[in-house]
């Protein structure tokens, strides 16, 4: 099962945060990202919103 990010929503308060990677990661975030037409901060938001809406 691929993962699909969500839709982009209206903005909501967010905090910027910085996060180190690896490489492979960010390459397989990236794909996922232009495979969707979205952006790569929406994949990764949309990853961990699913994880951690799984409790």
């Amino acid at each position: 099962m691929s993962f699909v990010p969500k839709k982009t929503k209206d903005k909501i308060p967010a905090t910027y945060k910085t996060l180190y990677l690896k490489e492979n990661h960010v390459k397989e975030i990236e794909k996922i990202a232009k495979e969707n037409n979205t952006s790569f901060n929406n994949v990764v938001v949309s990853m961990i919103e699913t994880c951690l809406n799984k409790k």
